[in-house]
Formats: C-alpha cells, structure tokens, sequence
C-alpha cells in the first residue's frame, strides 16, 4: 500500500526523475510535477511511497535542498470543494496552493 506525498517549493528545474532518485530511499511508485498550459513545472509535485515509509520520507525530506530550494513536505490531502484536481497541499501558511486572489472581473461560474 501507498501514502501520497505533497512536495512544495520545488525548483522549476527540478524533474520526475530527480524527485525519484531523492524519494527512492522510501519505496517511490509513483511522482508527478503538475505542469501549466505551457509546459512550465507549477513549482510542487506529488510523490507516492509506501505507507509504512511515509513518515520517515517527510521527517528525512521536508526542508532537505535540492536545486538551491529547501523542499517542503507532507502528506497529501484529497482536494476539497472548489479545488482543482485530485489533490491539495497539506501545508496552508506560506507554502502556497490555495485560491485565485484579488478583485475578478464580473465572470460568473468557474473562473
């Protein structure tokens, strides 16, 4: 069985295959690195290991460099109600995720 991990602050440098060599101590079956409509990386991917290695992957990982960037790292939640997408960072405060800000224009329904 497998735990979903969300991992923040990535360098836009940063690919599957980097994630997988630094997760791989913790039985890593699955990353993604979400990209834009342009094929730039979002900056957070999310990393699937085995449940029993979890917590040693976030207690090992969060905070650990790579690319210049002091990575953060904890357990995905499901997204919520007016989330996009299968999953939402677990962080809140300053590491990022979350809503559109500011005044919008006068659209309704989905942006």
């Amino acid at each position: 069985m497998s735990k979903r991990l969300f991992v923040g602050n990535l360098s836009f440098e940063v690919n599957e295959e980097e994630l997988r060599t630094a997760f791989t101590p913790y039985g890593v079956s699955e990353i993604v690195i979400p990209t834009s409509h342009g094929g730039q990386p979002k900056g957070f991917g999310f990393v699937e290991v085995e449940t029993d290695q979890a917590q040693a992957a976030i207690s090992a990982m969060d905070g650990k460099e790579l690319h210049g960037r002091a990575i953060a790292v904890s357990e995905a939640r499901p997204k919520t109600e007016g989330t996009r997408g299968g999953y939402s960072d677990s962080g809140g405060g300053s590491r990022g995720g979350g809503g559109r800000g500011g005044s919008g224009g006068g659209r309704g329904g989905r942006w």
